[in-house]
């Protein structure tokens, strides 16, 4: 995601906070299941109205501005010769389509860390894949409450802009190895930095820093030099946990692709 974000903020951008995450998964579902001759399928604003207003993911009103962002920025354009029909149907641009498939690949490398697998070798050697795995992934966890809806605390992050960004830094920074019972120390932390790095004002960032250690999910240990920040152990297991849920549907998703599919 970090590697993402450096090339194209924008775009990684859309995977940044929970809900963002949500509408870019369905809508690239929507689009991988466009029919040639079906009118009624693909990629529109009111299909994704649909599918995500059912869950009660985002308002109307956040959709439509979500897929007029989508248009301005040209991660997505109106199917050729669609121009005028209605409600207007949407390709995926090039750039969101290379996007994409970076994001289900670097899923399944984290899942062949865990046990040595070759999900990631696969999939790249078999890149069509992704139209199955893809909108499959999607609507598992856009189901599923217990990834739809973060726990609490996870998503004093997840649902701020690029809060999903600012936790995958700190769990970086993290030692799985610390022995601390408590806590995980990240380290002195420029916040005025760290909010320019990922485009948002240094008032949001301590605003979001200091609800989460109101929360009991980080707290800075002042003893220090220079104060340092830790983030207790609970938050990340909760973390983790949630995680897990979205890595288990990668993973069925991979394994259903490569029976339904097969290899080349």
């Amino acid at each position: 995601m970090r590697n993402m974000f450096d090339a194209g903020p924008r775009l990684a951008r859309l995977l940044a906070s929970h809900q963002r995450w949500l509408l870019t998964q369905i809508a690239y579902a929507l689009s991988m299941e466009r029919v040639d001759g079906d009118a009624t399928s693909g990629l529109t604003a009111t299909a994704l109205t649909t599918e995500i207003t059912a869950f009660k993911a985002a308002s109307r009103n956040t959709i439509r501005s979500y897929i007029d962002e989508l248009a301005t920025y040209r991660f997505i354009t109106c199917v050729s010769g669609e121009e005028r029909k209605r409600p207007r149907r949407y390709d995926v641009a090039d750039i969101a389509q290379q996007a994409m498939f970076s994001w289900v690949w670097s899923n399944l490398l984290a899942l062949d860390v865990l046990d040595d697998g070759d999900r990631a070798e696969r999939f790249q050697a078999n890149p069509e894949w992704i139209r199955l795995m893809q909108p499959r992934i999607a609507r598992d966890c856009l189901r599923d409450a217990a990834w739809r809806e973060p726990p609490e605390r996870v998503g004093v992050f997840m649902w701020n802009d690029a809060g999903g960004l600012i936790v995958d830094y700190l769990m970086s920074r993290i030692d799985p190895e610390e022995e601390h019972p408590d806590r995980f120390f990240v380290g002195p932390i420029d916040s005025r930095a760290l909010a320019a790095d990922f485009m948002i004002s240094r008032t949001h960032m301590q605003r979001l820093f200091a609800k989460a250690a109101q929360d009991g999910c980080m707290g800075w240990d002042v003893d220090m030099k220079k104060p340092s920040l830790w983030i207790s152990r609970a938050f990340v297991e909760e973390y983790c946990q949630w995680q897990a849920i979205k890595f288990a549907y990668v993973d069925q998703a991979f394994h259903a692709a490569s029976q339904m599919l097969g290899e080349r």
